[in-house]
């Protein structure tokens, strides 16, 4: 009976171990997410930028002909 108490004190600490290690592996995951998402958004705003400077230009050379 106490070799089998021991076991399962050994087992429920490798859990929580586990436990541990999986939720900080989580936030990790999370804050790359968060980083992906930020350049996604930074991406966009530079092709919009980009685009609107563009048609910008072409309605200068359209006016200017």
């Amino acid at each position: 009976m106490l070799s089998r108490l021991q076991e399962l004190r050994k087992e429920e600490e490798t859990l929580l171990r586990l436990k541990a290690a999986l939720h900080d592996q989580l936030n990790r995951l999370k804050m790359l997410v968060h980083v992906d998402n930020e350049a996604s958004i930074n991406q966009t705003a530079l092709e919009l930028g980009m685009r609107s400077h563009m048609m910008e230009e072409e309605e200068e050379e359209e006016s200017d002909s």
